[in-house]
């Protein structure tokens, strides 16, 4: 049966070109996504969906959609879709990752140049016939000191561009290694010395618990008088608020911002003030960004429905239809790996080895390296998937290695993931048992028996008495229940690890309350991706 695809934004005619080009039935309904009960009406034909903000890929929308295998947008951001319920309906979820990046870091390049020179007020008032010549005293680019706050995939093409305009480049990226750093011609420092010498902030960073509110009321106090700020990456990374107290009083000369913390921005603090710049999310709006990624994605979607490949999936690995079976929990194993390692280190990684042994070592070894990869990276990037996590990691300048071997042990086969940094090495082994469901076998060379839950708690000490009381007395006392509690020591009296899975996130109050015992040397919350 030829596969029917839905696109209900509108998409660039050569994506609608290259649906019909590979054998695809499609249906270009540009604005159906705005109807919710039409969508919802028609959705129950289909087995791809291609969309872009517009349409909300809802529950109830997936409910209707007993046909539906494949969620495509056309973008990076899948904000308008309940990825967790897609997942549970069995429905891949693809995004395009790398369409929109020269987009978006020109555009913020174009506020940069927007706000040095006041172009929008000097624009509006000769308009209005008032040639204020004398009034717009801008200040040149060239010789500024830029700060860049992520120097990621977008983040290294704003330095690239602004290195070609003779700006002296600062960055600021926990996981920006030296050598990186020197290969794209910046400064490695820290935020509170790019506060201080930045005449201009760039933002481009995800929006996490890391990075929310990363330009807070007090960051803004620490920056360099007379500085401009540019946000192109997402609205709640900068106090909008204390912002606009900075501009008001002339600690801050300008901003230029393409996201706010409320969209779509009908009001903001920023509106209205003198040298700021606004633009509704317009980083990814060119001809060229939107005729890629709807190329893109119609491209992906093809290929899924045509011969079952995956690529840039959200919520499944990029391999193929003929090993998605056979490797699915390794793929989960080798994820929950990276993750483990990305959520307890928070300097640069230089160097990663996936040691594959027995079984596992025959299989799709890249595939595996890409799910361990992208675990490891989501700690700082919510967007990566098992596509754009190594080319993220060769831009970081993170070493990859693999070795395969023969069984050597009680396990058919096992997967190691280590880590090194300039600081430690870091280790963590798991299996497949036969019930198809991952575990961890070993960390810090230490052997456990770990059940993978969402929710965990890990923690490191030395092997004395009353641990086991401790962790359970005080999580017990806090209304967190434990589901499953793995230790672990290298021996008596040595050091020893504890991994608890939990029924829920831990209050922070008791991990503080775990800290201030001076029984553990680490008390670390752990999430993990079990759906």
């Amino acid at each position: 049966m030829t596969p029917k695809v839905l696109v209900s934004d509108n998409l660039s005619e050569a994506a609608i070109r290259t649906f019909r080009n590979r054998g695809v039935d499609v249906t270009f309904a540009p604005g159906l996504g705005r109807d919710k009960d039409r969508l919802l009406e028609a959705i129950g034909e289909y087995d791809g969906l291609a969309i872009r903000s517009a349409t909300k890929v809802t529950a109830k929308l997936l409910d209707a959609a007993f046909r539906l295998k494949v969620v495509g947008r056309a973008g990076i951001g899948v904000d308008n879709v309940e990825v967790p319920a897609a997942s549970k309906k069995g429905v891949i979820v693809m995004n395009t990752p790398f369409g929109n990046s020269i987009t978006t870091a020109e555009h913020a390049i174009a506020l940069m140049f927007a706000v040095a020179r006041q172009i929008p007020a000097a624009s509006a008032s000769t308009h209005a016939g008032m040639w204020e010549k004398s009034r717009f005293l801008g200040v040149e680019l060239t010789a500024k000191t830029l700060g860049v706050i992520g120097a990621g995939n977008i983040g290294s093409i704003v330095i690239a561009r602004a290195c070609g305009l003779r700006m002296k480049v600062i960055a600021h990226d926990p996981f920006l290694t030296e050598e990186r750093a020197e290969k794209l011609g910046v400064e490695k420092v820290d935020l509170d010395e790019l506060l201080a010498r930045s005449d201009f902030i760039t933002l481009h960073v995800p929006l996490t618990d890391r990075t929310r509110n990363i330009l807070s009321a007090d960051a803004i106090r620490r920056m360099k008088p007379g500085a401009r700020v540019i946000n192109c990456a997402r609205g709640g990374l900068v106090d909008e608020v204390a912002l606009a107290e900075a501009l008001e009083s002339g600690h801050v000369a300008g901003a230029a911002f393409d996201v706010f913390a409320e969209e779509p921005a009908t009001s903001s603090p920023l509106f209205n003030l003198p040298n700021v710049v606004v633009t509704p999310h317009l980083g990814a709006s060119t001809t060229e960004a939107q005729e890629n990624v709807a190329i893109q994605v119609a491209e992906q979607m093809s290929d899924f429905l045509l011969t079952g490949a995956v690529t840039n999936a959200i919520n499944m690995p990029s391999i193929t239809a003929e090993e998605a079976k056979v490797m699915g929990p390794w793929v989960r194993l080798a994820s929950h790996l990276g993750t483990f390692v990305g959520q307890l280190t928070d300097e640069p990684i230089r160097a990663v080895n996936l040691l594959f042994d027995g079984e596992v070592a025959s299989m799709n070894t890249d595939a595996l390296n890409a799910a361990a990869m992208a675990g490891i990276l989501k700690a700082s990037n919510e967007d990566v998937n098992m596509v754009s996590a190594p080319v993220i990691a060769k831009d970081r300048g993170i070493r990859c290695s693999t070795t395969t071997q023969a069984k050597s042990g009680v396990f058919d086969a096992y997967i190691k993931l280590t880590i090194v940094t300039d600081q430690r090495e870091r280790s963590i082994a798991g299996t497949v048992f036969s019930d198809g469901k991952p575990r961890f076998i070993q960390i810090k060379g230490i052997n456990i028996d770990a059940e993978i839950g969402a929710h965990m708690v890990y923690t490191t000490n030395e092997d004395v008495p009353g641990i086991i009381g401790t962790l359970g007395t005080t999580l017990g006392s806090n209304g967190v229940n434990i589901a499953n509690f793995t230790l672990g020591r290298s021996e008596k009296n040595g050091d020893a690890i504890a991994l608890l899975y939990v029924d829920e996130p831990v209050p922070h109050a008791a991990l503080e309350q775990l800290r201030d015992t001076g029984l553990f040397a680490q008390v670390r919350p752990l999430q993990f991706d079990v759906a």
